[in-house]
C-alpha cells in the first residue's frame, strides 16, 4: 500500500489527491453508479488512466470480505485493480447519451400524460360520467371537449377540468415537439436511416438502437449483439438437468416497444 486517504468524488479532486502526494497510478478503477459516466469522462479528460468496473461482479469479491466498510471497500477495489481481476464497463459517447436522453424525455411525457388521463377517467366515474377512449391523436380535443362538458356540470368538476385540460395539453405539445425532434434527428443519422427502411424500424426504435449500441466495434461478432440486448433465452444445467427459460429482457424497455 503506497497511500490510504480521502479526496473528494469528482474528476478535479481525484487529480488533486494524486498530484499533492506525487502519485502517477498506472491504472484507476471505480465502480459503475448514477456518477460512473461523468467521473469516467471528466478522469479520461484529465489524461487518468480510469477504468469503470462492473459493480455487481466486484461486490462478488467485496463480498467475501468479513469487515464492509467504504475504507475496506476502497482498498478492495485498489486489489482489484492491481490483478486485474474485474470486468471493464463500456461508457457510451456523449452523442449516444443526448439520443438516449431525448426518447427517455418523450417517453416520460407520454407517460405523464397516459397517468393524467386516467386519473381524470376514475374521478368522473365517481360522479357517473364515463369518458370516450382517445385511439388517435386527432380525438385528443374530443377528449377535452368531453371533460369541459363534465366540468359544466358542477363547480367543483369545472375547477378541476380547467386545471387539467391545461395540464394535459401542455403535455401533449412538449411530447409532440420532442417526437419532431427525434424524426429530424432521425433524418439526419445515417445509420437510423438505414435502419427504417426495415419493416417496423421507425424513428424512435432506430434512434435506441443506435444509442444503445453506440460503437459497434465493440461486438466481435453480430450474434452478441442479440445476446446484449437480452434476447437468448436463460440457461441452467446441473448434471442431468439442463432447462432453457424465457429471454432475460435485460434491456431498456424501448427496444423491446
Amino acid at each position: 500500500m503506497v497511500a490510504r486517504g480521502v479526496s473528494p468524488a469528482d474528476p478535479d479532486g481525484v487529480a488533486g489527491w494524486l498530484k499533492s502526494r506525487s502519485l502517477t497510478p498506472e491504472r484507476i478503477v471505480h465502480e459503475s453508479g448514477q456518477l460512473s459516466i461523468w467521473l469516467q469522462r471528466g478522469l479520461a479528460d484529465l489524461g487518468l488512466p480510469a477504468i469503470c468496473i462492473d459493480a455487481r461482479k466486484a461486490h462478488t469479491s467485496l463480498s467475501a470480505r468479513h469487515n464492509k466498510s467504504d475504507a475496506a471497500d476502497a482498498e478492495g477495489l485498489a486489489r482489484l485493480a492491481r490483478t486485474g481481476w474485474f470486468t471493464p464497463v463500456h461508457i457510451r459517447s456523449q452523442e449516444s447519451d443526448r439520443l438516449r436522453v431525448l426518447v427517455g424525455a418523450r417517453e416520460r411525457l407520454i407517460r405523464l400524460r397516459r397517468d393524467l388521463e386516467g386519473h381524470i377517467r376514475s374521478v368522473l366515474k365517481t360522479f357517473g360520467i364515463r369518458m370516450t377512449g382517445v385511439g388517435q391523436g386527432q380525438q385528443r380535443q374530443a377528449f377535452h371537449d368531453q371533460l369541459a362538458a363534465a366540468g359544466e356540470t358542477d363547480p367543483v368538476l369545472r375547477t378541476i377540468a380547467d386545471g387539467f385540460i391545461a395540464a394535459d395539453s401542455t403535455l401533449c405539445l412538449a411530447a409532440a415537439d420532442l417526437e419532431r425532434a427525434l424524426k429530424a434527428r432521425a433524418k439526419s443519422h445515417p445509420v437510423a436511416r438505414r435502419l427504417m427502411t426495415m419493416p417496423g424500424g421507425g424513428p424512435i426504435v432506430s434512434l435506441s438502437f443506435v444509442a444503445l449500441v453506440d460503437d459497434p466495434g465493440r461486438f466481435s461478432r453480430t450474434s452478441d449483439i442479440g445476446a446484449f440486448l437480452g434476447l437468448t433465452p436463460r440457461r441452467h444445467q446441473s448434471g442431468e438437468m439442463d432447462w432453457s427459460g424465457r429471454v432475460p429482457k435485460c434491456v431498456d424497455a424501448a427496444m423491446r416497444g
